[in-house]
Formats: C-alpha cells, sequence, structure tokens
C-alpha cells in the first residue's frame, strides 16, 4: 500500500503512564496506533535508558525554546 494512502500515527495511551525495567533500565511508553482517526492496536515503544535521555533532552529544549502560542486578540 502506497504510504500517501494511509495516514498512520501514534499516541499516547491515555490513564497508562511509562515504566521503567528496573533490571534492564528499559523505558516503556504504551502507544495507541491509528489510522487517521481509527484505531489500529496498541504497541509500546520500548527505548533504552540513554535512548529515553535523549528524547527527554530533546523534547525539553524544544519547549523551552518553542514560540508562546498565539492568543486571540480580545474583540472590542
Amino acid at each position: 500500500m502506497c504510504s500517501s494512502a494511509r495516514r498512520l500515527h501514534a499516541s499516547l495511551r491515555r490513564d497508562e503512564p511509562p515504566t521503567r525495567d528496573a533490571t534492564t533500565g528499559e523505558i516503556r511508553i504504551p502507544l495507541a496506533l491509528y489510522d487517521l482517526d481509527e484505531h489500529r492496536g496498541d504497541v509500546p515503544l520500548v527505548m533504552s535508558r540513554a535512548e529515553a535521555e535523549a528524547l527527554f533532552a530533546r523534547l525539553r529544549l524544544e519547549l523551552i525554546t518553542a514560540p508562546e502560542p498565539r492568543r486571540p486578540e480580545p474583540v472590542r
């Protein structure tokens, strides 16, 4: 199937927090897979501790340097 014909994406699963394996240090993030708005299944994103730390650092940088969302001006 052509990739342009499908719009697949993943979202965090509600009410299911990430977990850490105490032995390996792996981080598991529960994801829900969608084709547009149709739920297609669930899968964990599994990362090593180093991968999770790198992602956390990048997300933090993006959140800190992201411009504030524009708020609509009040109607006069």
